[in-house]
């Protein structure tokens, strides 16, 4: 209730209590002075009385608006706590790709606009502790359209900094850490993530926390290991088990170093399929990030990531591993040049690999837009290599290449 009701209960009580005091008070002392006594006390009862509706009247008032302002807080301390997000990746570049050395297929050469991404995000704050959030994805590309997908569905319960729980599909310890260092997503995604060696979130149980004043992050999750495109129980695809990953990291005076791991059956133990095999996977990322300048490295090692099922071999462990080295300078405002290189083995037996490099200069006319003139090219060797720009084949005698030029950029809220 408004403090000023309160304020005028007071007042009304106070005049309350004078009224009684003083009407005691004048109690004559001989018969004579009665009629004159009677009559001021009458005078004063009716004022006083008046006084008092005066104060009720105001106390109504007050009410009625006291009543109104919490019907108004409520409805937008609602909103208030309620945060729409979006954010689009998009492309208009000239690309060509050349399969064992040569351009089969006409389509392999195109000049297209793309929306590579397009997420919605709806973040709500239901207390100090509770929160929940729902991210939407989605994708387009040329001869399939548009596909939505659910990639962020969590409820989280904040304890402290220290300790932070988030139940269904969120981010995972790995990717988006590497990707808040490297910036440039909108450009490409980071090497784990390129050559699928790794899904960016999963659905399963997060726990994340920092630690001596930020100093020392960590992040751990149990995951169904599928990806979020990957929704549990659809079409026989849930899984019998989960798998594990993490994350630890420093962070001194622009000064990143972190380590993670996985372990797992990557969803792929299920009731329609089998696996034999245990995917795992160690990172290890270091960095320095400035506001002039980042510069950073990234390796990852793995063993039967794309072997699960003994889909490659049922009698040896297929082994990858794969390194990127990203840096980034912003010498001038709303300016900044990036390069970046990743060299992976996707089968170090088979000697299938990976060779992929970017350059660019990015102008940000605004907080909410990046835009960059890009050149990529990424090329296979001896065999084929998922990417997230498709699937690159290399034959015995020639590799496969994948050459692009445009312009890329992203819009955010």
């Amino acid at each position: 209730m408004n403090k000023n009701i309160y304020a005028l209960m007071a007042a009304a009580s106070c005049l309350a209590f004078a009224s009684a005091a003083q009407a005691q008070d004048a109690v004559p002392d001989a018969p004579v002075e009665v009629a004159e006594t009677q009559t001021d006390a009458a005078a004063q009862l009716e004022f006083m009385k008046a006084q008092l509706d005066a104060l009720q009247a105001q106390l109504n008032e007050l009410q009625k608006k006291n009543a109104a302002t919490d019907a108004t807080w409520k409805n937008a301390s609602w909103s208030a706590e309620t945060k729409i997000s979006g954010r689009m990746y998009f492309d208009f570049s000239n690309l060509s790709l050349h399969n064992n050395g040569s351009a089969i297929y006409p389509q392999n050469k195109s000049t297209n606009f793309e929306l590579k991404r397009f997420y919605l995000g709806v973040d709500h704050k239901f207390n100090d502790v509770f929160s929940a959030n729902l991210t939407t994805d989605v994708t387009w590309s040329s001869g399939i359209g548009a596909s939505l997908y659910i990639k962020k569905a969590y409820l989280q319960a904040k304890l402290n900094d220290a300790l932070v729980v988030k139940l269904g599909a969120a981010d995972t310890p790995w990717i988006p850490f590497v990707e808040s260092i490297y910036g440039y997503r909108h450009i490409e995604q980071t090497v784990s993530d390129r050559t699928k060696f790794g899904t960016s979130s999963d659905w399963g149980v997060h726990a994340s926390g920092k630690l001596a004043g930020g100093i020392v992050e960590y992040d751990v999750a149990a995951l169904n290991g599928g990806g979020y495109r990957n929704v549990p129980g659809v079409g026989g695809t849930r899984s019998r088990g989960v798998d594990l990953e993490g994350r630890v990291n420093v962070n001194y005076k622009g000064f990143i170093a972190g380590v993670g791991g996985y372990t797992g059956k990557l969803g792929k133990v299920t009731t329609i399929a089998p696996a034999v095999n245990t995917a795992d996977r160690i990172n290890g990322v270091l960095a320095y990030k400035g506001k002039m300048f980042t510069v950073g490295g990234e390796y990852f090692t793995a063993t039967n990531w794309n072997n699960v099922t003994g889909s490659i071999s049922l009698v040896r462990d297929v082994k990858s591993e794969g390194w990127s080295a990203f840096g980034s300078v912003a010498p001038i405002d709303k300016w900044s040049a990036f390069a970046r290189y990743d060299s992976v083995k996707t089968d170090k037996f088979l000697n299938t690999q990976d060779e992929y490099f970017n350059v660019g200069v990015q102008y940000s006319p605004a907080k909410i837009v990046d835009l960059a003139l890009v050149y990529k090219h990424d090329e296979a060797k001896h065999g084929s290599v998922s990417t997230g720009n498709g699937t690159i084949t290399g034959g015995a005698t020639a590799p496969g290449k994948y050459d692009e030029i445009g312009i890329f950029g992203q819009f955010r809220f």
